[in-house]
């Protein structure tokens, strides 16, 4: 996603600080749909499983517990708010403000990331592993790990994104002008909390 930053920013140089934006947003939204597309596909596929193998999957949450997955539940969540109050600084003319939450949303990210481990280590202690190995422990495991573990690697990338928002904040190349790259990062960020709402509700409410 910070490469379709770089490449706006190149192709639009001398555009106003509006215009990049609506580019920036544009292509970010083009990229979201086909995200979208693909987690659908995963859930849809959890969900027709755990339909028809509702003991297995009451056997699984009893296992892996709700409480870890509802406190990572709302790290992300405030992750989301602080990138909102990172944005809201940079508006107001302090980039300081921003560097300083956009780093809180990168450190609780990184915080989420580490306790789905925990969970993944827990599960696979029980028995729920990645790969089919035979039993439907690891069926329920190849429909649960695919879109959970590809929800991670973009919580990964988010993280990533944040610490290059910093960076260019840090170098002078945000102001409360020009804010379109903190703004399409948001965007990425909020898309990655929504779908880990539905990831939460569908795998571990339902």
């Amino acid at each position: 996603m910070a490469a379709i930053e770089h490449q706006v920013e190149h192709e639009h140089g001398h555009a106003s600080p509006a215009v990049r934006l609506e580019n920036l947003k544009f292509a970010t939204w083009l990229y979201l749909a086909s995200e979208v597309v693909i987690f659908t596909v995963l859930i849809a596929t959890y969900v027709v499983f755990s339909l028809n193998n509702r003991e297995v999957v009451h056997e699984v949450h009893e296992k892996s517990g709700i409480v870890l997955v509802a406190l990572n539940t709302f790290i992300l969540l405030s992750s989301s708010w602080a990138m909102v109050m990172g944005l809201r600084q940079l508006k107001l003319g302090n980039r300081q403000g921003l560097i300083t939450w956009i780093g809180r949303t990168a450190l609780l990210g990184t915080v989420f990331v580490a306790l789905q481990y925990v969970e993944y280590r827990t599960l696979s202690d029980a028995g729920v592993v990645l790969f089919y190995t035979g039993g439907e422990l690891s069926e329920f495991g190849m429909r649960f790990y695919a879109p959970t573990a590809f929800h991670g690697a973009h919580v990964i990338v988010g993280v990533l994104w944040a610490l290059f928002i910093i960076w260019n904040a840090r170098r002078g190349n945000y102001s409360a002008e020009n804010y379109a790259g903190v703004e399409v990062f948001g965007l990425y960020w909020h898309f990655v909390d929504v779908v880990w709402i539905f990831l939460f509700t569908f795998i571990y409410l339902i």
